[in-house]
């Protein structure tokens, strides 16, 4: 294993710790559950921007300038994968658009899921 992929593994382990310590005290404060399943209709969060949303946009920001680095090393003809550089962000790049990528999708399932269960309950109103 070279530098580059033990550097990787040790700041992807940081970066999991500081998302796991904003999103379980954000999942128990935030989200009304009901029968372990979520109440779309209580839970306002996600109709609105937090700071998950926040930090998952750091982090595509940060897997941006990762993949620009791994770019600008490649163009260089000394870069190969026993530079530790490229190690590093090779699997930076991958663990982040991969995170980011499903994070994305999952959001947006969430928020329309909100957005239906709140427009049943106008439907019910009326």
């Amino acid at each position: 294993m070279g530098t580059g992929y033990i550097v990787s593994l040790i700041v992807t382990g940081v970066w999991m710790i500081i998302i796991l310590l904003i999103a379980i005290p954000l999942d128990r404060k935030y989200i009304v559950k009901e029968n372990r399943k979520i109440n779309y209709k209580k839970t306002t969060i996600y109709l609105r921007w937090n700071i998950f949303d926040t930090l998952s946009l750091t982090i595509a920001i940060y897997t941006i300038i990762c993949v620009q680095a791994l770019n600008f090393l490649l163009t260089n003809a000394e870069a190969t994968i026993e530079n530790p550089y490229v190690q590093f962000f090779t699997n930076q790049s991958q663990a982040w658009v991969i995170v980011t990528v499903g994070y994305l999708v999952t959001r947006v399932s969430m928020t329309l899921k909100s957005i239906k269960a709140h427009l049943e309950d106008k439907d019910d109103e009326a």
